[in-house]
């Protein structure tokens, strides 16, 4: 297949592409820049410019493959709600180009919107159309485009690390560099589930033409890493003070983090493991974190 992938240059998808090639697949890859052209150029795919910003430049993109893998997204969260929105467009705009075929959409989205209540862990078959989290825009999007006959299909993500980029836990760590400790909400009991990148990628080659339209997938590898042991590595690492906050403390203390710092969001991956044949074999969250250079 000709596969078009967003956000090629980036933590994900540039590990996305050589996943691709691997499996004989030819990708027309999403960049910004010359110089991420060039990247591409240099790793065996052909750039595309387009941005976020102009949903119709990757409409165009779209429109040229067999399929489309959507891995980019603004990750500045101080617009976190403007982000979302943004991307519906932009899926809105691919799935346009896409439909009356049977090109298959991978879009990417969160473990969250599988939550099955508290306590319980996030399934793929769940999907809450209620939930608080704005990324929620992203499947929603989906909803008329699926109506229309889009061969469409979601990758819900955990917090996704290496020993650079570990998700939300990496504005974690500078937040806790500016605030001079490593906050957490009461005992930290609440987890994140997590998944090495490397894993990720594999997945989405796997999957992104596999399952009925409308199947989403669980990239999770662990199902729930408490956030006090990751507060522990962290302040470890970072030689600062682990403290214990309440609610009004820890907004004050981590301002937009916070809606996120104390949710317990525990996901299983067992469905998409089962139906795929997944096996996550990267480093643990912990693992990635203590090799991680903190100086």
């Amino acid at each position: 297949m000709r596969v078009f992938l967003t956000g090629a240059t980036g933590f994900i998808g540039a590990r996305i592409l050589p996943e691709l090639l691997a499996r004989g697949h030819e990708v027309l890859g999403m960049t910004r820049s010359e110089a991420g052209a060039e990247s591409l150029r240099a790793a065996g795919a052909t750039p595309w410019m387009a941005s976020l910003e102009a949903p119709e430049t990757l409409a165009r993109g779209a429109a040229q493959c067999d399929a489309v893998i959507h891995t980019a997204f603004d990750h500045n969260f101080a617009n976190f709600l403007a982000n979302c929105e943004k991307d519906a467009r932009v899926i809105a705009a691919m799935g346009t180009e896409l439909k009356g075929s049977d090109r298959p959409l991978m879009v990417t989205s969160g473990t969250g919107m599988g939550d099955a209540g508290p306590g319980q862990l996030a399934q793929e078959a769940n999907f809450d159309t209620d939930h608080p989290n704005p990324r929620i825009a992203t499947e929603l999007a989906l909803r008329p485009l699926l109506e229309q006959g889009v061969n469409a299909r979601v990758m819900r993500l955990p917090q996704v690390h290496d020993t650079r980029r570990q998700g939300l836990i990496s504005p974690y760590i500078e937040i806790s560099r500016q605030i001079g400790a490593v906050a957490i909400l009461g005992e930290g009991r609440n987890r994140w589930p997590a998944a090495h990148v490397g894993d990720v990628a594999a997945l989405y080659a796997m999957a992104f033409d596999k399952g009925p339209a409308g199947t989403r997938f669980h990239a999770v590898a662990e199902e729930g890493v408490p956030m006090r042991s990751v507060a522990e590595v962290l302040a470890e690492g970072l030689d600062l003070p682990l403290v214990s906050l309440d609610a009004e403390a820890l907004a004050a203390r981590l301002g937009w983090l916070a809606g996120f710092a104390g949710l317990d969001m525990p996901a299983s991956s067992a469905w998409t493991r089962a139906e795929l044949g997944w096996v996550p074999r990267g480093p643990s969250l912990l693992e990635d974190l203590k090799a991680q250079a903190y100086a």
